[in-house]
């Protein structure tokens, strides 16, 4: 952490002032909405490609790189950015393409152990990052049938999807188990998140008062 500034000089987040989220995912919104962290979507477009070659250091400098495309698009907030990946061994999977790519993921992962990991970068209201870190989840998905993958594309969740399922939805079939967040699997580590908003002064306590929340 490396704040430019004392954490009081900034305002706290609020409805008044709310979060920038640099993200159209729909589930993180509705993980921040869950909570009640007012907040404004801010997508970033951003070339994901030639990054680091570490999954864990790739998903957060992707994170930062969100936030800092969004910064010069805002109103003095607090910026987060945030990427989600899955991995296989030393295989990252991204989002499919296609149904044949989806069987091939979904393939990869059945009966085995993945990691998700999700990399967060939060920006000051100067734009000056002051957190980056990522959390990591092992996830266990039973042994699949053909026609269980079959059946899985043909309900089209999985496209869109880092790794080709959704665990909040038809695919928690497949989930096992898992070790560590939940929310982290989803597409946001909720409790590192609002730790990380305490701690650089974007938050002054945590749940909002009531009064304060969307």
């Amino acid at each position: 952490m490396n704040n430019s500034k004392d954490k009081s000089d900034f305002r706290n987040i609020d409805q008044v002032y709310p979060l920038i989220l640099a993200s159209a995912s729909p589930r993180r919104r509705d993980l921040l909405q869950q909570v009640g962290l007012p907040f404004v979507i801010l997508p970033a477009d951003i070339d994901e490609s030639g990054m680091h070659v570490d999954p864990a250091e790739n998903a957060k400098l992707l994170a930062e790189k969100k936030a800092c495309t969004v910064y010069s698009g805002t109103d003095n907030g607090w910026i987060l950015g945030v990427d989600t990946t899955v991995v296989i061994e030393d295989t990252i999977l991204g989002k499919p393409v296609g149904a044949a790519d989806a069987s091939f993921m979904l393939g990869l992962l059945s009966g085995k152990y993945h990691r998700v990991i999700s990399g967060f970068s939060i920006l000051d209201p100067e734009g000056q990052p002051v957190c980056s870190d990522y959390v990591s989840t092992d996830v266990l998905v039973k042994r699949l049938a053909a026609e269980d993958i079959s059946a899985y594309i043909a309900t089209g969740e999985p496209f869109g999807k880092a790794g080709g399922y959704a665990i909040q939805g038809v695919g928690s079939f497949m989930i096992e188990s898992i070790n560590g967040s939940y929310s982290n699997v989803v597409g946001l580590p909720v409790c590192a998140v609002i730790n990380a908003f305490l701690e650089v002064g974007a938050l002054k306590r945590f749940p909002i008062p009531r009064s304060d929340s969307i």
